[in-house]
């Protein structure tokens, strides 16, 4: 088998509703598994690599600023 992991996880959401992409991404933050992490990846990816020049700028301030006020789980 040669199926890359960001092909797996493409298929595995495909056909998929708002609803289900949404629980999808709730229950992947909410558990804080870090085996999701991938996954959360291949989406950002997905959404970044459509994004107009705006809106990447729109999640760069998101991200800077969640990031400037993340308190770490080990410090």
């Amino acid at each position: 088998m040669n199926a890359s992991i960001r092909d797996y996880i493409i298929n595995n959401f495909k056909g998929d509703d708002y609803a289900s992409l949404e629980r999808a991404i709730d229950e992947s933050i909410k558990e804080q598994d870090e085996v999701t992490l991938p996954g959360m990846g291949v989406f950002f990816e997905l959404v970044w690599s459509g994004a107009s020049r705006e809106l990447k700028d729109n999640m760069l301030n998101v991200i800077k600023q969640r990031i400037a006020n993340a308190t770490l789980s080990n410090p």
